[in-house]
């Protein structure tokens, strides 16, 4: 348990320094929460103008798999908090770093190595902690990957890079003809690590939650867990594409998705919002993934509850009381880029804004890929279903475009 010192003034000697290594949407949300809060940001990225960087105030770019990069730079800036919000960041460096005392990691380095790949937050849920997982593999080669579906995995099943984000590199093989392409996939979307894989049976399931757990500092000065209202989504190849809140569950099942988020969470420990996800089918329930960190899907919690994700992030990372209350039913639906250019404008926004109830978040992402996520459509309505229609017409109200030279 660790309690900050008080809140300073940024830019001074009394100010409470915070770096974010990872500057994307989720981080440009987290910063601007701290800020609110009077606390110093320090955007890190791995591009220069990232979102995050557009607001904090210090823009710093460096590879942050590059554990000298990355060790110079906190040694230089001297954060009181290193905030890591992506994979690709050399986690051993930031543990030695803890180690040392030179700076606390959040929610701790440990947690921080654990869940960069998918091997070690798998092994810790289903071999530590014993909780029901899918079957599942790691490969590091074609034949290796053959050889597990062949001797009990089957078809179908998943594939995914030990390190990617935002659902890059996984698939579904349905039969002996897609396991090549599979791998191939899974090899071009790691981002380090390359050449190791899981392969995971496939459940059944009758849909996926994520389960926002915050783990913060209670009245009597304990760590105490509490839960937002479980966020249901779709995704497309592993990637985002649309998420409401709340989602409906059987009351069994829900109380068995806190019990296991709980376990998770609690073993890697430390200050701040965790991503559980978790796949339901009736009253049963099987851990997936767990993010220590803001989670894309809870992107939705800016329109539904009365503290954001990102502001229970901050809050509690600062030592801070939190609050998970619903403020109302509603629905998020991305807007993707649509074409690979840079500078890109946004037509439709007007239009987007006029349907009941919405709201839009551009991410202002210096450049656009087809399939990029570069905005959010928001909305909430009594009746979430009313909701998810309203957030995915205006999203497809919003259409992104080469931006038109200046004359």
């Amino acid at each position: 348990m660790n309690q900050m010192k008080n809140l300073g003034t940024p830019l001074s000697p009394a100010a409470v320094r915070v770096m974010l290594l990872g500057s994307g949407e989720l981080g440009k949300e987290v910063i601007i929460a701290l800020q609110r809060l009077g606390v110093e940001t320090i955007a890190v990225d791995r591009y220069d103008h990232a979102p995050g960087q557009q607001v904090a105030h210090h823009a710093r770019t460096i590879i942050m798999s590059d554990p000298v990069a990355l060790r110079e730079l906190i040694l230089k800036e001297k954060p009181d908090l290193v905030v890591p919000e992506i994979e690709a960041i050399a986690t051993q460096e930031l543990q030695q770093l803890e180690a040392e005392g030179v700076v606390r990691v959040i929610p701790t380095a440990r947690a921080a190595r654990l869940t960069m790949d998918r091997e070690g937050i798998r092994r810790l849920a289903a071999e530590t902690l014993g909780l029901p997982t899918s079957p599942y593999q790691f490969c590091d080669s074609l034949a290796e990957l053959q050889a597990a579906i062949d001797a009990g995995i089957g078809y179908p099943c998943i594939v995914k890079p030990v390190m990617s984000s935002s659902g890059k590199g996984q698939s579904r093989i349905d039969g002996p003809g897609d396991v090549k392409k599979a791998w191939d996939y899974a090899m071009a979307g790691g981002r380090v690590g390359q050449g190791r894989i899981i392969v995971e049976g496939f459940i059944d399931f009758d849909y996926e939650i994520t389960q926002l757990t915050v783990r913060s500092i209670g009245a009597n000065g304990e760590i105490e867990t509490q839960f937002c209202e479980p966020i249901g989504h779709v995704q497309v190849s592993g990637d985002y594409v649309e998420s409401w809140q709340p989602h409906p569950m059987h009351p069994a099942a829900l109380q068995r998705a806190r019990e296991i988020a709980k376990a998770v969470t609690d073993n890697l420990g430390g200050q701040g919002i965790f991503g559980v996800e978790l796949f339901i089918k009736g009253e049963q329930v099987w851990f997936s993934e767990v993010s220590p960190r803001p989670h894309d899907t809870g992107m939705v919690t800016m329109i539904t509850q009365w503290q954001n994700e990102f502001e229970l992030h901050a809050r509690a990372i600062l030592g801070l009381p939190v609050n998970t209350t619903l403020k109302s039913p509603g629905a998020s639906a991305v807007i993707y880029g649509g074409v690979d250019a840079a500078a890109i404008e946004f037509e439709g926004v007007a239009e987007a804004l006029r349907i009941p109830n919405t709201d839009i978040r551009l991410f202002g992402k210096p450049e656009s890929f087809i399939k990029r996520r570069m905005g959010v459509a928001l909305a909430f309505d009594a009746d979430v279903q009313v909701a998810r229609k309203n957030a995915k017409e205006a999203a497809g109200k919003v259409r992104p475009r080469v931006a038109r030279s200046a004359d």
